[in-house]
């Protein structure tokens, strides 16, 4: 049955919630899919039967959307966070140090003279990263050896770092605190992991073993009656999600929020819709791709999901 395409009525002291409802019955173009994510996720958080997985990549941990993912975090609307090494990278050295604002249009060859790294419209300073992520990940690994730890997966890593770190915007810390595990499938492709690697080096008996994590995720899946997920960008994290829920016949929710495009066959590009073929995805699943940056399009979600409690 078609639907008539209603104006979006702006009024003082409406909220985020009126605002995306009127989102949805608009018509256009990615407010619609921003309105059905919302509609999905609040679904999905409602069903007490169903596992919830958050996955992002690192970029937008060295941004303010760092807050954002820690509230929902905090606030244990999901079960199971994956994501990347980067990620790690930029809780801890925004946990301990200072990022700046910048520009995309910045001169990148005169930054570096400066003494600066630029991630995307974000400045960090050179010592505000490497050495920082050095010092605090090599005492951590140093303190947890000399108390008898010798073997971890990506999982206790994240876990030690999440109750070592003071910050309350730390997503870790957030995680930690609230026993949701966060699984880095690609932990040696950063800063932590090239520290875990040179912990290693003078501690030949300590043991990264990533197949602890496989164990922990698949006693999680195996006895979900159902899963969903929220993806924000693509890459290993979003994989990950989705690779482990075709071993359930795939996701019963699933919202994707990217910048990508499928013409390139890219992972980033590839929709809700096509993983549906992978049985990552069920048929049925309540389920939607909404293209954008998750900077704008995520708090926006995020507002209207916390009224639920």
């Amino acid at each position: 049955m078609l639907r008539v395409v209603k104006d979006i009525k702006i009024k003082p002291g409406m909220t985020v919630s009126e605002l995306i409802e009127m989102m949805g019955g608009s018509g256009g173009f990615t407010a619609l899919y921003v309105a059905r994510a919302v509609e999905v996720l609040e679904k999905m958080i409602k069903d007490n039967d169903c596992i919830k997985f958050l996955s992002f990549i690192g970029a937008p941990i060295g941004t303010g959307l760092r807050g954002v993912i820690s509230e929902l975090i905090r606030r244990r609307l999901f079960n199971i966070v994956i994501t990347t090494c980067g990620a790690l990278d930029h809780d801890i050295a925004r946990s301990l140090k200072e990022y700046y604002e910048g520009d995309f249009w910045m001169d990148d060859e005169t930054l570096r003279k400066q003494g600066y790294y630029r991630l995307g419209c974000v400045l960090i300073p050179l010592e505000n990263y490497g050495p920082t992520i050095e010092k605090f990940t090599q005492e951590l690994l140093e303190e947890e050896y000399n108390k008898g730890l010798r073997e971890v997966c990506s999982s206790d890593i994240t876990y030690l770092i999440g109750l070592k770190l003071k910050d309350e915007n730390s997503f870790l810390k957030n995680a930690a605190e609230n026993n949701i595990p966060v699984f880095v499938p690609g932990i040696l492709d950063g800063a932590v992991g090239t520290q875990i690697w040179l912990f290693q080096q003078k501690h030949r008996d300590f043991k990264l073993n990533l197949l602890r994590d496989f164990d922990k995720l698949s006693d999680v899946v195996f006895k979900a009656k159902r899963s969903g997920a929220l993806m924000i960008g693509g890459g290993i994290s979003k994989h990950h999600v989705l690779w482990w829920n075709q071993f359930k016949d795939g996701l019963d929710y699933a919202v994707y929020i990217t910048t990508g495009y499928e013409y390139d066959g890219s992972l980033s590009g590839a929709t809700v819709r096509e993983a549906v073929s992978w049985g990552k995805v069920k048929p049925e699943a309540m389920k939607v791709t909404v293209h954008g940056d998750a900077t704008i399009i995520l708090p926006l979600i995020a507002s209207a999901l916390i009224k639920l409690e």
